[in-house]
Parts: C-alpha cells; sequence; structure tokens
C-alpha cells in the first residue's frame, strides 16, 4: 500500500519564515507583518481574522512580487528531490497550509501532487476575502481526508510534516508524523524529530518505512 506525505509550509518547507512575511517584505512591509504574526501566535487572532488583515495590507500587491517573494523565499534544501523520489516510488505528496493558496499553489511547479492554502481572491485584489476559504488547523485534516479520498487511501497511510502548533490537530490525525524544526508543543506529538535545513535528512526517517494497509 503507498503512502501520501502532507507538507506543512511556513516554517517547516521555508527554513525559519513564512510566506506572508516573505510576500510583505516585497511591499516593504515588514514591520506590519512582524505586528500581524505576533497577535497570531499568541492566538489574539483567529485565521480567518489574520487573512483578512494581511489582504488589507497587501493592497498594492500584484503578480510579480508574489513570484519575486516565493524565488526569494529561504527554502529547506532537498524539496524538488524528495518529492521526486516519493513519485518514484508510486507515492503521493501534497501540500496544505495556512498561508494563501495563490502562494501554495506555485509548489506544484517543483513536483507536489497537491497544494492547498487558505483561498485568496486572484492577484491584483479587486475582490474582499472569503472568510468560508480560510484554512483553520481543523481544516487540514479535512484537506487531508480530500486527499485520502481522490487517491484511493486512508488516514492510516499518511505523514505528516509540520512545525507549529497549527499542526497539532494533523499530528494527531495520522499514524506517522515529522517534527521539523518544531515548537516543543509538536515534538511532544510527533513520532520523528528532524532539527535542520534539508528535507532529505528528514524525509529518510520515515522514506523506508512502509505503510499499513488500511482495511477500511
Amino acid at each position: 500500500m503507498t503512502r501520501l506525505h502532507l507538507f506543512d509550509l511556513d516554517g517547516t518547507l521555508m527554513y525559519g519564515s513564512a510566506a506572508p512575511v516573505e510576500i510583505s517584505r516585497q511591499l516593504g512591509l515588514s514591520a506590519e507583518i512582524a505586528a500581524l504574526e505576533r497577535s497570531f501566535s499568541a492566538r489574539e487572532m483567529e485565521p480567518h481574522q489574520f487573512s483578512v488583515a494581511v489582504h488589507a495590507l497587501w493592497a498594492e500587491l500584484t503578480p510579480a512580487h508574489v513570484r519575486a517573494a516565493f524565488d526569494g523565499s529561504p527554502w529547506i534544501a532537498g524539496i524538488r528531490e524528495v518529492w521526486r523520489e516519493i513519485r518514484e516510488r508510486g507515492e503521493y505528496c501534497a501540500v496544505i497550509s495556512l498561508s494563501p493558496s495563490f502562494f501554495v499553489e506555485l509548489l506544484t511547479e517543483w513536483g507536489a501532487h497537491a497544494a492547498h492554502g487558505s483561498v485568496f481572491p486572484e492577484v491584483p485584489f479587486t475582490r474582499p476575502v472569503e472568510v468560508a476559504g480560510i484554512l483553520t488547523p481543523e481544516a487540514k485534516v479535512t484537506v487531508a481526508d480530500r486527499l485520502c479520498e481522490r487517491f484511493g487511501l486512508g488516514r492510516v497511510n499518511c505523514v505528516a510534516y509540520g512545525d507549529s502548533m497549527t499542526d497539532a490537530v494533523l499530528f494527531d490525525a495520522v499514524p506517522v508524523s515529522v517534527a521539523v524544526n518544531a515548537r516543543p508543543y509538536l515534538v511532544r506529538r510527533a513520532t520523528h524529530v528532524y532539527e535542520g535545513r534539508d528535507l532529505r535528512e528528514a524525509y529518510q526517517l520515515v522514506g523506508s518505512q512502509r505503510p499499513e494497509v488500511d482495511a477500511s
């Protein structure tokens, strides 16, 4: 039986940073996004409130800004190589992130079978954010279930990779998880822990293990 590898983006595939931070840097709004990030980390803002706030902050955002942010982000090494190996093994890889969909979906260019983020309007913005499209930590599990259905798998066949509290619900829902440069809160919930800057090393912790057969 094959597996589905589920990757978080901010702080996991991106070392020490997040998509909103990199996008805001392109607009010269680093101080403003830092304040919002602090509020979100302190649980003073819900995901939909954070998304509405960054949407307003990015009034001047263009596709060129998005591409520059993506290309200039501090990506962990080995992402494309890991995803290539996953594909060659007949397995699947996907990204599930609370960050904006227009950024997250660019990772399909690197070999992800699927990439899901909070649904934002097309850039440049001419419409408001629809709150219903903003992902929550619980919604990560919902997206994972939809991907399992798409690929003919079950949660028992999933491996989750993440770094923060927003990944905890997904970690609790699947049998194998890798905490990548993670907060202590998540480390305690993971079956594997990795500190470093190369996804190939994190993947090696689970790459040779075979999943259980889903009897559902």
